[in-house]
């Protein structure tokens, strides 16, 4: 069983193997060409004030500092790994997921982003799970060996197929490697071994169907964007009804759990009756069913799909958050913490981007919010990068990508 943990602790001995790259990204060439460049947003979707300019500015800033930062090339020839200094190993699924879509979105920004990607995917094939072998085992050692039970985790997974999806849209698939066969290979295997055939719900790994686990899900694993995509890919309509199980899940716990805030725990239980917040200690500590380390993607994912689609149930979700967060700040990005109570009282103190970063995509969705919008973009500009820290770089980045205007959606 895998127990994946948010260690914020700085891990040693990882630095050897790290790309070396030039200070500014190289833009794409003719020779490899991007056919999408980016997603329209649907009306009423606002941007930050800023100049277009300053805002791909801070995109870039960030770019740059992930790629000399986080990817590793130590794990073979050709291949490229993300590493994830402030998790509990070396390497972690949610790591090379949120690589592959990283560099795929970056395709016309940088003409290194597809040799990324494809060699994050050959690290991904290279470590199956023991259960599924066409999902990516969680974790790797420093010594790029799978460990801690080689099962899948399904926020990886989940975003490793997305990846793939986003790869086929701006590249194609009739080069070297097929990304829309690769990309349904893994979508099939996540229904198969990562959704609960009864409940409808995301699992939390291959493992999870077990003891009281096979009741459970994450709710940063209920992204509706990517579901959609997943659907369209396949042409399975299993997935609609995955989406609208999910939807149905965060209003219910809205209403009952977080009327005035809006907020999701980072764990849910009883997904086969009426879906509650897990207790404490339930898998990764005693903010279990807070608004925590995991549900601070929360904002961030459900806002991805109200700004991309006419009608998404997220845009309702996601405002009630955005109109929250702006009254416990009076307006002051300053004063987001890191997590509260789904009452909206602080769990943990000091600022960290991936609280403050998702909350920005939330402000997109609320043509009222342009002031607020403009003071998140500049608090997350004001930030630096911290090398030790992949979880809150890799949120910001993606975060960026969509504040820019530069989000594709498959």
């Amino acid at each position: 069983m895998r127990k994946s943990l948010r260690v914020l602790a700085v891990a040693t001995g990882l630095i050897a193997g790290l790309v070396t790259s030039p200070a500014g990204a190289v833009p794409a060439s003719a020779k490899d060409p991007v056919r999408v460049l980016a997603s329209a947003y649907v009306p009423g979707t606002i941007r930050p004030s800023v100049p277009q300019a300053t805002q791909d500015a801070a995109l870039m800033k960030y770019w740059n500092f992930w790629k000399a930062n986080f990817l590793s090339t130590k794990c073979g020839s050709g291949t490229y790994a993300v590493l994830s200094k402030d998790a509990d190993h070396a390497y972690v699924a949610e790591g090379e997921g949120y690589g592959m879509t990283i560099a795929a979105m970056m395709a016309d920004k940088d003409s290194q982003a597809k040799a990324i990607f494809d060699g994050i995917l050959k690290f991904v094939k290279a470590h199956p799970s023991v259960n599924n072998k066409d999902l990516h085992a969680a974790e790797q050692n420093a010594n790029c060996k799978s460990v801690n039970g080689s099962d899948s985790a399904t926020d990886g997974d989940l975003e490793i197929a997305y990846g793939l999806l986003i790869a086929d849209k701006v590249w194609g698939s009739s080069g070297s490697v097929n990304y829309k066969a690769e990309a349904v290979r893994i979508i099939n295997a996540i229904k198969k071994s990562e959704v609960s055939s009864s409940t409808k719900f995301m699992l939390l790994g291959d493992w999870g169907n077990d003891g009281k686990y096979k009741t459970a899900s994450r709710s940063s694993d209920w992204m509706p964007g990517h579901f959609r995509a997943f659907q369209t890919a396949t042409g399975d309509s299993a997935w609609g009804t995955i989406r609208t199980t999910h939807e149905n899940a965060v209003t219910s716990l809205q209403q009952q759990y977080a009327p005035n805030t809006g907020l999701l725990p980072d764990f849910v239980i009883n997904t086969n009756s009426t879906p509650k917040p897990a207790g404490a200690n339930f898998l990764e500590g005693k903010y279990d069913g807070a608004y925590s380390w995991n549900a601070c993607r929360d904002p961030w994912r459900l806002g991805a799909d109200a700004i991309t689609v006419q009608g998404s149930a997220a845009l309702a979700q996601v405002r009630k958050m955005n109109t929250w967060i702006q009254s416990y700040t009076g307006g002051d990005p300053a004063k987001i913490t890191s997590g509260w109570t789904l009452a909206g009282k602080k769990t943990e103190s000091g600022e960290h981007p991936c609280f403050t970063a998702p909350f920005a995509v939330a402000a997109m969705t609320d043509p009222g919010s342009q002031a607020w919008l403009d003071k998140l973009f500049n608090k997350i500009n004001s930030f630096s990068p911290d090398s030790t820290d992949y979880y809150g770089t890799g949120i910001t980045l993606q975060v960026l990508i969509i504040l820019s205007g530069n989000f594709v959606a498959p």
